[in-house]
C-alpha cells in the first residue's frame, strides 16, 4: 500500500502562483511514476503532470509552460508549482502514485485549488 497526503491548495487570484505538494508513504519502492491530476464538477479527471522514478516529465498542453512538476526523493515528495494561474485551472487536484508491476494506481484525497478572475 502507498499512502499519498497533499497539500498547499487554496485561493489565489489570477496570475498568481501556487505550490502544491505530495508526500508518499509505504510502498514507495513499487512506484514507477507520480502526478497530478484534477477533476471539476461534472467532469472526468484529466492529467496535469507527472513525473518518472527516472525523472522524465508529461505535461498536459493547458498548463505547459505555467507549471513545473519536480520530486524529491530523500523526502519522497513531489512538488507542483503552478506559476500564471487561470481562473480555468480551477479544481480538486489530486496526487497520483503509479506501481511499477501493476500499473495500479494510488490516489490521495485531494486539495482545492481556486483562482478567482
Amino acid at each position: 500500500q502507498v499512502q499519498l497526503v497533499e497539500s498547499g491548495g487554496g485561493l489565489v487570484q489570477a496570475g498568481g502562483s501556487l505550490r502544491l505538494s505530495c508526500a508518499a508513504s509505504g510502498r514507495i519502492f513499487s512506484i514507477n511514476a507520480m502526478g497530478w491530476y484534477r477533476q471539476v464538477p461534472g467532469k472526468q479527471r484529466e492529467l496535469v503532470a507527472t513525473i518518472t522514478r527516472g525523472s522524465s516529465t508529461n505535461y498536459a498542453d493547458s498548463v505547459k509552460g505555467r507549471f513545473t512538476i519536480s520530486r524529491d526523493s530523500a523526502e519522497n515528495t513531489v512538488y507542483l508549482q503552478m506559476n500564471s494561474l487561470k481562473p480555468e485551472d480551477t479544481a480538486v487536484y489530486y496526487c497520483n502514485a503509479r506501481e511499477r508491476d501493476s500499473s495500479y494506481n494510488y490516489w490521495g484525497r485531494g486539495t482545492q485549488v481556486t483562482v478567482s478572475s
